[in-house]
């Protein structure tokens, strides 16, 4: 069978993708770009301005040859003709990144804010080019068909998730632990393992498949949408079911942002109360901060309480990922005598997942970004350590500072804002907190807000190795999630049933529950 298709496919996405690289070189797009960037930097102009040229003259060299060319039976053929498909969902992925999803939240941004949240419609619901173009692929897949020249390369999406998933652990350093009370290890540990049990356990009584038992399991008790990408490999979860995990995780989250705010103010819960229990109960990141800030919206004391939480959940991550592997080999072997666990891990355990734990040991150690680092950042306001003096304050921005000094009551914030004045940076860890809870206060003008923006950024950098890292995980998780949304039709979900959101639900609403009675008794003004 010869798996090369003769189509002008492939050769015309590439002319597309040169196309939009010339609009966005030339400045024949700038108009367009500076409506989604609503007034802002556009993310995007570095990618968008280089990318789509070398991918579309790769796209329209290969295209030629698939088009023109002769083509016979054998290993070539069938490897070679997965480029088309793979450069068809890059593409999508491309086209949802640069100007779908920014699109979105200019339209979301019209709309206004949500109530009493302070956010944006497309922040609530998490809709950034990650889900979207999970959307986007199902799309695709249900009204139009995978065309007959692409449906060999869609595979390749799974091979992006994993070789993402093993960089996702340059971003985590075991460095953090020192820093996190013993109270938020104990909690998590708690909690997360025990929400991992619970869904492994009503899975097995409501019969359904191991695998999709198992990526639910990680999503709902570690830490949503990263940690439910990080197990499909390990549990081979179709991607049905990786779509109902994402979607109960996303509606789950969303709900609790709202609700959380609204049951702690009833409580009268301190900040450190209500911190630690949306750290624990909700499962999104992005969401936890969210509920801390709408609960605090002027200062961050919530908000650190929250994330030391949230990054001991993160960090259980490769622990989790150990068990799910030894626990579907054993379920899926279903065998009565014990499975040999070097057996497991030399002969059957994902080599990705081994990958992953090898990047987070290597970035533990400060191969990748200095100690203490989390997502590759880390406080740093030296020339040694990363701080370029043209960061300073310029005597303009000093000048607005301190006609604007007045209005900031609180001791500690006139005590960290005046050594911002004098030395033209923000010089200790402490007080890179503490500016940030003055700028969440909102009581200083807007041009005062940017320049304490600035000032945070400056001392907050980010590895050049991470950034690299960052960008090449960030393409690989959009190809593989565009891919994926394209393996999802609706008579697969059909055959799913409800099941994932009804256990997804009581879980959710267990661990919620039960973790509010643990803060309310436990936890008090510190940690």
């Amino acid at each position: 069978m010869i798996y090369t298709k003769k189509s002008p496919a492939l050769f015309i996405i590439g002319i597309i993708m040169i196309a939009i690289w010339w609009l966005a070189d030339s400045g024949t797009m700038a108009p367009y770009i500076e409506h989604l960037a609503m007034g802002k930097k556009y993310s995007y102009l570095g990618e968008l301005t280089t990318l789509p040229l070398y991918t579309g003259i790769f796209a329209v060299l290969i295209g030629a040859w698939q088009w023109f060319g002769s083509h016979k039976e054998g290993h070539w053929d069938f490897y070679s003709s997965t480029i088309a498909g793979g450069m068809f969902i890059l593409f999508i992925a491309m086209l949802v990144r640069w100007f779908v999803a920014p699109e979105v939240a200019v339209i979301s941004t019209g709309m206004g804010k949500v109530g009493e949240t302070g956010s944006y419609i497309h922040k609530l619901l998490g809709l950034n080019y990650v889900v979207i173009g999970i959307v986007t692929g199902i799309i695709i897949v249900n009204v139009f068909k995978i065309p007959a020249w692409a449906e060999n390369g869609v595979r390749l999406s799974r091979l992006g998730l994993k070789t993402g998933v093993i960089l996702l652990g340059t971003l985590y350093s075991a460095a953090e632990l020192k820093n996190l009370g013993g109270l938020s290890i104990v909690m998590i540990g708690f909690f997360v393992l025990g929400s991992v049990g619970l869904v492994l356990w009503m899975g097995a009584r409501r019969n359904i498949p191991n695998s999709m038992g198992g990526v639910l399991s990680a999503g709902m008790g570690v830490c949503g949408v990263s940690a439910t990408v990080a197990a499909a490999p390990v549990v081979q979860a179709k991607s049905v079911e990786i779509a109902y995990t994402i979607g109960t995780i996303l509606i789950w989250g969303v709900g609790c942002m709202f609700v959380f705010p609204i049951i702690g103010n009833l409580l009268g819960m301190s900040y450190v109360q209500f911190g630690a229990w949306a750290g624990t109960g909700i499962l999104n990141s992005a969401q936890v901060a969210g509920a801390a800030l709408a609960y605090q919206p002027d200062g961050i004391e919530t908000l650190k309480v929250a994330e030391i939480f949230n990054i001991t959940r993160v960090l259980v991550l490769p622990i989790i990922v150990l068990w799910l592997a030894l626990w579907y080999v054993r379920r899926e072997e279903n065998v009565t005598h014990t499975v040999n666990v070097g057996t497991v891990i030399f002969e059957k355990f994902p080599v990705f997942v081994l990958g992953f734990i090898l990047m987070f040991a290597l970035s533990t150690t400060g191969v990748f970004a200095p100690a203490n680092h989390y997502k590759g950042k880390y406080f740093g306001n030296t020339a040694e350590s990363g701080f370029k003096q043209e960061k300073l304050l310029k005597a303009d921005q000093i000048a607005l500072l301190q006609g604007e000094s007045s209005k900031v009551q609180r001791e500690d914030r006139k005590t960290a804002l005046q050594r911002l004045i004098e030395n033209g940076k923000i010089m200790s860890i402490d007080d890179d907190a503490t500016i940030r809870g003055l700028i969440n206060a909102k009581v200083m003008s807007k041009d005062a807000n940017n320049i304490l923006k600035d000032a945070h950024k400056a001392v907050r950098h980010t590895a050049k190795k991470i950034k690299k890292f960052r960008q090449w995980i960030t393409w690989l998780f959009a190809f593989g999630l565009v891919g994926l949304g394209m393996q999802i039709t609706v008579g697969s979900m059909r055959q799913a049933g409800g099941q994932p959101a009804v256990i997804g639900g009581v879980v959710g609403f267990v661990k919620a529950a039960l973790s509010l009675i643990v803060v309310m008794i436990l936890v008090h003004e510190t940690i």
